[in-house]
């Protein structure tokens, strides 16, 4: 997701509240940032925040971290966050690339939401789903691999379920219409408030390795 850039962004991200301007010290002390030794998920793409900062609020006994490349969006995500009063919540300016520098076996939970679907297949290894970044994800998750992925992309929901599968997880819940089941749990990003209003199914798994 992109936005037209915002005057000053740089000096609003690096002068956010919950803002961390150099991970990398952090890697394998991340309780220590939180204070605490609770759960730690990681959403790989945060947009404009809406679904990372309502589950920090929503349950506090977790620590909720979220990375973002583009400061055209990530800006909009500290801008609401900085209003708000939330101890369990970090957000980093990274590429997810470079989480094996950042995470040393300390996430829980990855969420992937609304991800690029890099449709053409000469792309596919840029996928969030690819065998590429499921290998990095070996090394960032803590105990078990565990990520949770909503989409409006029925091709890229399709081929996430094979490369799961074929890197070794195993699918213990997915739907082609999420917003068809009563879930009162579900907590939805800006991209899906504008999707589900639009009629545009949404799919979602969850899978664990």
């Amino acid at each position: 997701m992109r936005l037209k850039n915002v005057k000053g962004a740089n000096e609003i991200i690096i002068n956010g509240t919950y803002y961390v301007d150099n991970p990398y010290i952090y890697k394998g002390n991340w309780s220590k940032v939180f204070n605490n030794n609770n759960p730690i998920y990681l959403e790989i793409g945060i947009g404009k925040g809406d679904f990372i900062i309502e589950n920090a609020l929503r349950y506090p006994n977790i620590n909720f971290i979220g990375i973002e490349k583009y400061d055209s969006v990530i800006v909009r995500a500290i801008q609401k966050s900085n209003e708000l009063e939330i101890k369990n919540l970090k957000i980093v300016r990274m590429d997810a690339h470079k989480l094996e520098s950042v995470f040393e076996r300390e996430v829980d939970l990855m969420y992937l939401n609304f991800s690029d679907p890099w449709p053409k297949d000469r792309h596919a290894k840029r996928r969030l789903t690819s065998p590429i970044f499921l290998s990095i994800y070996d090394n960032v998750f803590k105990d078990r691999c565990h990520i949770i992925m909503k989409t409006d992309n029925i091709d890229l929901f399709n081929y996430s379920i094979n490369s799961l599968v074929d890197y070794g997880y195993k699918i213990i819940y997915k739907t082609n219409d999420l917003h068809k089941e009563s879930d009162d749990n579900n907590i939805m990003t800006e991209y899906e408030k504008k999707f589900v209003n639009k009629g545009v199914k949404i799919n979602k798994l969850e899978a664990i390795k």
